[in-house]
């Protein structure tokens, strides 16, 4: 495997954030949330080349804020699409068709701007070993069932559930290979979920690694105000003298 490449999809629309703009252009710290998020894999010394998956109207807005905050790893913005799953596929065969198969694709979302640099390298580490790897944290809440919304069906043990994070990440050219195969069926990527979801459905083994709880996805206003504190947290304890490792130790707790 040659490079190790990073697809951010960026194609939210921001209904549920209430802004009026889309999420990932919203400004924190005196930068939109997408740069935050480029910034942490340009910064990776593993990380080779990105690529964006971004809605049409907003790639020329991104092409600008991307020279301006020096995103020197980025190699090509792409129109979004309808769906995520969509998105993700442009993004990916950008990739595909620059830098080829053999390579390692990390599939993040654009509104993920807390991912620790050592859960970067665990999923490098995890697909050179075993071809996949998909970021989890253990779940901590109750599990409830209801297809109804109204009451209560079932409370399973959660011993054996964990939450999906990212990055997602796997052998380039293989998972373009799935995308290919759920777009050519006639239901196409109804029941996908996510690239995890996707790989599972033709067969193939994904593997875990331990996540940042940290590592939210930020999509309503609570969201941001815990993404503002969370930066101003970074900000205090770097004041503090304390490294980069021991700040993202705490952030995984």
């Amino acid at each position: 495997m040659n490079k190790n490449i990073a697809v951010i999809f960026a194609g939210g629309s921001g209904a549920r954030m209430g802004s009026g703009i889309p999420k990932q252009f919203i400004e924190v710290d005196g930068k939109p949330i997408i740069i935050h998020t480029l910034e942490i894999f340009e910064e990776h010394p593993l990380v080779d080349a990105i690529y964006v998956a971004c809605k049409p109207e907003y790639i020329a807005k991104l092409k600008r804020m991307s020279r301006r905050f020096l995103i020197t790893k980025l190699k090509e913005i792409v129109p979004g699409g309808k769906t995520g799953q969509d998105s993700i596929y442009n993004g990916l065969k950008a990739a595909f068709d620059s830098e080829g198969g053999d390579n390692i694709v990390m599939i993040h979302d654009g509104v993920r701007p807390c991912i620790a640099p050592d859960v970067i390298e665990e999923n490098i580490n995890m697909v050179r070993d075993k071809g996949s790897a998909i970021t989890c944290t253990k779940f901590f809440e109750t599990p409830i069932i209801s297809k109804s919304g109204l009451f209560v069906e079932d409370s399973p043990k959660r011993d054996y559930f964990y939450t999906a994070q990212a990055p997602q990440s796997f052998i380039l050219g293989e998972v373009i290979e799935a995308h290919e195969k759920i777009r050519s069926k006639r239901n196409g990527y109804d029941g996908i979920i996510d690239t995890c979801t996707l790989m599972r459905s033709v067969g193939k083994d994904v593997y875990m690694i331990e996540g940042n709880r940290g590592n939210i996805k930020v999509t309503t206003p609570e969201d941001l105000y815990i993404f503002r504190a969370m930066l101003e947290y970074r900000e205090n304890q770097q004041a503090l003298g304390l490294s980069t490792k021991e700040i993202t130790d705490k952030l995984k707790k």
